[in-house]
């Protein structure tokens, strides 16, 4: 799938969920489901931690091949974060303007630059398939807010 189409699947996943976000209340947003597990302010600051990573990979892979980032430790991010203490309509919105403006990059890709490889801690994959896995993602995470 050409990453202009994984834009406009971004924008869609993106619109279709906003409503359903917006509906869950402040109290919901900010109760564990169980001990050790995520409330779904946390789940959405992950999201929002996805966003930020993957924006430095579908920048810097357009213009660099081979690039080495450091992993990505989800657990420490959430807890240094502290979004359980931010309002659930904040992370909303961050969250709906960061997807936008991803899917901006998105259709903007350089086509040539699919290839370009990130030398990530579980081994090499390329622009294209982040971009991909970034949805497949998205959507994981997206089930857990609206159950």
């Amino acid at each position: 799938m050409s990453a202009a189409a994984l834009a406009s699947e971004l924008d869609d996943v993106v619109a279709a969920s906003r409503p359903g976000l917006l509906a869950i209340t402040e109290e919901a947003a900010g109760r564990r489901p169980a001990a050790g597990k995520w409330s779904k302010k946390e789940i959405l600051g992950h999201l929002i931690d996805s966003a930020s990573n993957n924006h430095q990979r579908f920048v810097r892979l357009q213009h660099e091949d081979g690039l080495v980032f450091p992993s990505y430790q989800q657990t420490d991010w959430v807890r240094v974060q502290q979004c359980g203490g931010r309002p659930w309509r904040d992370l909303v919105e961050l969250w709906l303007a960061y997807n936008a403006h991803l899917a901006h990059i998105m259709r903007h890709a350089d086509a040539q630059a699919a290839g370009h490889v990130w030398k990530a801690p579980a081994g090499d994959v390329n622009l294209q398939f982040i971009m991909q896995d970034y949805l497949v993602h998205l959507r994981h995470h997206l089930e857990q807010l609206m159950a």
